[in-house]
């Protein structure tokens, strides 16, 4: 065991937090014990408890933390052009799910139908629909409802198509995010007063679209 380090309430639940998420990330979630995660932090399993009650509550915790850094760093603004900024959360999203590949697997598998964890879930794609309904052009509120079921229904798609990639990956990273953009794209449409990516598909030569700005080309 590390030797013990004196921190604040605050410090020692971020720390037990980051070793929590490391080890949930490196193993199934049934792999991955409480007494691990102690020893890794260099502390007492009392201590530990006093934190975190059950290995179910660390978790969530880890989970929710993540949800909360996966919405800070998807950025939209109406300024900007709106495949761009598709391509941006899809690819920040992926980031985590393939480093995290057993977490995101346990929340989805191992817990899927846990209240707690479906909730962490369902904030963090209400608050993504939100984002989008507001860089998105609508023409009134009848055509705001229409666009926030579409936007429900894809999230969900896109929750469900990134676990099963994750389980077996039937296409390549770049596939499967253009394949979410595509889905929106082509959902939203004919809901809008003008299209929000006039450049999308790509050519099927596979030069990039011009969207204004530089655009990340992720592999």
């Amino acid at each position: 065991m590390p030797p013990r380090q004196r921190l604040s309430p605050a410090d020692r639940r971020a720390q037990l937090l980051a070793v929590g998420a490391r080890l949930f990330a490196a193993h199934p979630y049934a792999e991955v014990l409480m007494e691990e995660v102690a020893e890794q932090a260099g502390v007492s399993r009392a201590l530990l408890y006093r934190h975190f009650p059950s290995k179910h509550a660390l978790f969530a915790a880890v989970y929710q933390q993540a949800a909360d850094q996966l919405l800070a760093e998807t950025r939209l603004d109406p300024a900007d052009p709106l495949v761009e900024q598709l391509i941006q959360g899809m690819e920040v999203h992926l980031d985590y799910f393939v480093a995290n590949r057993n977490a995101v697997l346990a929340a989805n598998r191992v817990l899927a139908g846990d209240p707690v964890i479906q909730t962490i879930m369902t904030n963090e794609l209400d608050a993504l629909r939100a984002r989008l309904l507001a860089v998105l052009p609508l023409a009134d509120a009848s055509a705001r409802e229409a666009v926030s079921g579409v936007l429900k229904s894809w999230l969900v798609f896109v929750q469900v198509l990134c676990v099963d990639w994750l389980t077996h990956e039937t296409c390549t990273r770049t596939q499967l995010r253009d394949v979410c953009i595509g889905a929106v794209l082509g959902a939203l449409r004919p809901l809008l007063t003008e299209d929000p990516a006039p450049g999308w598909p790509p050519p099927a030569d596979g030069s990039k679209i011009s969207t204004g700005r530089h655009t990340k080309s992720a592999g």
